[in-house]
């Protein structure tokens, strides 16, 4: 079969560790090695802090069962999705990630389109999931606040300062440490294996032998939202996809990383592995301890730290433990905000912001961080922040949406397409490939992907309020709109798609 052959003109192909490119334009150093890199992607997914953080969204729609046997679903859609990725990523390691691969999978009349639509949405996705650590990082703690002061009556402008003081380090640390982000990164990942295992030890061997059985953790089904069994089980997959969504963030790292080629392909599924394994553990081993499932749902302290507090009956050994996914949190958030800052770097040199798009683009010579991007990211994070609650959540979970919208782009054309588009001409041969599996694994991950894009956006629970209506669709439909809208004014005319650089240095 003829080989593919990718739009050459577009394309850099850099075989040798470089500083400055030819142009004299700035680039970014190599601080990632495998394990900084594997730390740095483990600590962003942060996959069982954030499955424990977001309790609250999954205990109506399905408890036990949407909590253990939904994260297994999740665990093999995401594992699918992510394993595609991984294998273009193999091929076409680039910094723009799936709005590179868009363009260079896409037929050549259409892939100045796609590549437009991929980028608004992964800019998108990855700005409001850059909002998710400093959110539920400030909910630890104003949760551990009301722990200890059954009294207190919690102000938005508490909370927002405690946002706020989660997005300034991690700007900080972005902009100020960057040598120092593969240990920090490192030691992210160790904090959070260390954790992981210090809670189960405690909240198992402070129960005394007082257990849920075997039948509650892994049969019991709670449906508290008024849509049908099978609705609601799909509705609670949102919190298991969202601890393994952004599996996608190492991909926007290669131009950091040695050999990305082998290294980014291998972590992006390490990563997904590793928080499937720790989060089914975790959840089950926490399904076990409690004693009062109602009072996971009706407690104001948050579900994670009730569980933690049902589990020691202790609010020193509950806070104790919150300490671990409230450090881990902090982690995440600097990661976030690296990763973000790489995507609106990457989308900025192709023009996708108009005039603010040579700014974003930039590399600080000194600090050797697109500073301008950081910027621009701590800046909507801060937005994000001050909108009402309601609106708020919206946009974090739209996160998830809009990660996956761009996610199906490259998936559907890899599916359709078939391996041609995977050997290109004049590129090394594929040494990470899913052979003869690949149709079903792409086929898999592209319905996963659907059905969780259109049920993502229907409301928690009915009859629907002001209050309880599910926003997302606003969020995604305002995204999908002003994409169009600059499309039609600027990027139809003027628009050349990405100035892709892949990235084959060892």
């Amino acid at each position: 079969m003829e080989k593919s052959s990718p739009p050459t003109a577009e394309i850099e192909i850099i075989e040798q560790d470089v500083r400055v490119h030819e142009s004299g334009e700035v680039v970014l150093e190599r601080n990632f090695r495998f394990l900084d890199a594997l730390g740095m992607a483990f600590a962003m997914l942060n996959s069982w802090t954030a499955m424990a953080a977001s309790l609250s969204l999954i205990l109506p729609s399905g408890g036990p069962v949407a909590m253990t046997w939904g994260l297994c679903v999740s665990a093999l859609g995401s594992l699918a999705m992510c394993a595609t990725l991984a294998e273009i990523c193999h091929v076409y390691p680039s910094l723009g990630g799936q709005y590179d691969w868009a363009y260079l999978l896409a037929p050549a009349g259409y892939r100045r389109g796609l590549a437009w639509i991929a980028g608004w949405m992964t800019a998108a996705g990855w700005v409001s999931v850059a909002a998710t650590g400093s959110s539920l990082g400030a909910s630890f703690i104003i949760g551990l606040i009301s722990l200890w002061n059954e009294n207190y009556e919690t102000k938005p402008f508490h909370t927002f300062l405690t946002y706020l003081a989660f997005t300034l380090g991690a700007f900080l640390l972005n902009t100020f440490a960057v040598r120092a982000l593969p240990m920090i990164d490192r030691c992210a990942m160790i904090w959070s294996l260390t954790g992981i295992v210090t809670v189960i030890i405690v909240i198992l061997s402070t129960a005394k032998g007082e257990y849920e059985t075997g039948k509650f953790v892994f049969t019991t089904f709670v449906n508290e939202t008024g849509w049908p069994g099978g609705v609601a089980f799909l509705l609670g997959l949102l919190q298991s996809t969202f601890g393994l969504t952004g599996f996608d963030a190492i991909s926007h790292m290669i131009e950091e990383m040695p050999n990305p080629r082998m290294n980014a392909p291998r972590i992006m599924v390490s990563a997904v592995l590793l928080g499937s394994v720790t989060s089914f553990i975790f959840i089950v081993c926490v399904l076990f301890a409690i004693n009062d499932f109602d009072g996971l749902i009706t407690t104001s302290n948050g579900a994670l730290l009730e569980a933690y507090y049902q589990a020691t009956s202790s609010r020193a050994g509950a806070t104790g433990l919150l300490m671990f996914n409230l450090v881990a949190m902090a982690f995440a958030t600097q990661g976030l905000m690296t990763v973000a800052s790489r995507i609106v770097m990457s989308t900025a040199r192709d023009g996708l912001y108009g005039p603010l798009s040579p700014h974003l683009a930039r590399v600080h010579p000194r600090l050797a961080v697109p500073h301008w991007s950081l910027v621009f990211v701590a800046i909507w994070i801060t937005i994000f922040g001050l909108i009402c609650d309601v609106a708020l959540n919206a946009i974090l979970s739209s996160s998830v949406v809009l990660l996956e919208i761009s996610y199906v782009i490259p998936i559907t054309l890899v599916l359709v397409r078939g391996t041609r588009v995977l050997e290109p001409a004049g590129y090394p041969k594929r040494v990470l490939t899913m052979g003869r599996f690949r149709p079903f694994v792409n086929a898999f991950a592209l319905i996963f992907a659907i059905v969780t894009i259109v049920f993502f956006c229907f409301p928690p629970a009915i009859p629907v309020s002001g209050t309880s209506m599910n926003y997302v669709v606003v969020v995604v439909a305002f995204v999908t709109l002003m994409s169009l809208i600059s499309w039609i004014i600027s990027g139809k005319r003027h628009y050349q798609g990405p100035k892709v650089k892949v990235v084959h240095a060892e």
